[in-house]
């Protein structure tokens, strides 16, 4: 009973390991960094987004967060999943048009029924405009192909 008991134990760990690692292959990371470096939680509290600090940093799900303040950093370690971006932070209209992960730019994004948004803007190219014109069906689309890419 014992042995099974390991065994279990130990797939357990391995699995969450695995699970993880998939989660931070496919999160948007630029130099170790989330979101460019930005506060995920001033994009709500704020109503804008802001630089983080490394001195106000926190690492959840093998992903690391700076935030702008201390108590954004604790608001965010309270409800993580409430701040985070969708698409692991990749562009939302380039998941959903073309199924790619696509470089964002942190002050171009959206909050729709309580959920960060980031979007591609450089080069003349706004892809927020983009998806405004067809939201429902590229949100749509971008959370299917977000699950075949976790797959």
């Amino acid at each position: 009973m014992k042995s099974k008991l390991s065994i279990l134990i130990i797939f357990c760990i391995i699995t969450s390991v695995v699970l993880g690692q998939n989660k931070v292959k496919n999160y948007n990371i630029e130099d170790g960094v989330a979101i460019e470096g930005y506060d995920p939680v001033s994009y709500f509290i704020q109503k804008k987004p802001s630089e983080g600090k490394k001195e106000f940093s926190l690492k959840v799900d093998g992903i690391l967060y700076y935030f702008s303040s201390e108590t954004n950093k604790e608001t965010f370690r309270v409800n993580p999943s409430k701040y985070q971006p969708q698409f692991g932070g990749w562009c939302a209209y380039a998941m959903g048009a073309t199924n790619n992960k696509v470089d964002i730019d942190p002050e171009t994004y959206k909050i729709i029924s309580g959920k960060l948004y980031l979007y591609f803007n450089k080069w003349g190219n706004n892809t927020l405009l983009k998806w405004n014109k067809d939201e429902i069906n590229l949100k749509l689309k971008a959370y299917q192909n977000w699950i075949l890419i976790n797959k």
